[in-house]
């Protein structure tokens, strides 16, 4: 294929996925926006105003890049584990495999589909957001670089649990056991500074938490606050989203749990 013709069908993989989560906005877009509502009002404003003010800002101020955050991955995995098994089920997937197209293009028109739900979410995060706190943006090049890197990280990570599930019950296992409690020990609710009150165990679980230096690192480029390194939240960010992208496009190219 041509250059023009693999643009074409890559805005059109895109096209679709886009189309598909918009048409069903009550399911896709509204559930995110009355969650992260709650979480504004219960966190924020009744326990918050116990807790004051953590990291030298209002705890609601502290705990809204940690919320988008939150909702970006959620979505943007959940976007792409759900359609692209939904393909592969359907056998609809067989004719783009079976076709020209470069399979990169494939992947790429999958996850940018995610991204752009789990961008699209966070920006509605953001604008409720502001109904409940006053906010900045202290670095707007590394909240960008971060809000659009880690929704493509876990794009991915939907993709390889859409590649490898059997059954639609497999979509809910990874979020549910994985990504629920690596997010709530993430740092989206509290500082890690304040884990010197936990055990030695716990302490070591939450710094191997990957997504506790995406959290710190976006903080960072709203609040201008992290409790992090900035520079190896952000190595570590390129390489997983490298490393999984080239283990996507392997498990692709080689059609493992496709040509079955």
């Amino acid at each position: 294929m041509n250059t023009q013709k693999i643009f074409i069908a890559f805005c059109t993989i895109l096209n679709r996925e886009i189309r598909r989560f918009c048409r069903i906005w009550p399911q896709t877009l509204l559930p995110p926006a009355i969650t992260m509502s709650l979480y504004f009002i219960i966190f924020g404003g009744l326990i918050g105003s116990r807790v004051g003010q953590m990291g030298g800002v209002s705890y609601m101020q502290y705990i809204v890049p940690g919320l988008i955050m939150m909702s970006v991955i959620t979505n943007a995995y959940t976007n792409v584990a759900s359609s692209f098994f939904s393909a592969k089920f359907q056998r609809s997937i067989e004719e783009l495999l079976i076709s020209p197209i470069p399979n990169y293009i494939i992947l790429l028109g999958f996850v940018l589909g995610g991204v752009a739900r789990g961008i699209a979410v966070g920006i509605i995060v953001t604008l409720l957001s502001l109904f409940f706190t006053k906010l900045g943006i202290h670095n707007l090049l590394i909240a960008s670089v971060v809000i659009v890197l880690t929704s493509i990280l876990f794009a991915l990570g939907g993709f390889i649990n859409a590649i490898y599930a059997n059954k639609f019950d497999d979509i809910s296992i990874i979020p549910t056991f994985v990504l629920t409690p690596l997010t709530y020990l993430g740092g989206v609710f509290y500082s890690i500074t304040e884990l010197s009150k936990l055990s030695e165990f716990w302490q070591q679980v939450a710094y191997w938490n990957p997504i506790l230096y995406m959290v710190n690192l976006f903080r960072y480029g709203i609040l201008g606050i992290a409790d992090t390194d900035l520079m190896l939240s952000l190595v570590m960010l390129v390489t997983l989203t490298v490393v999984l992208f080239l283990t996507a496009l392997y498990l692709l190219r080689r059609g493992v749990g496709l040509r079955q």
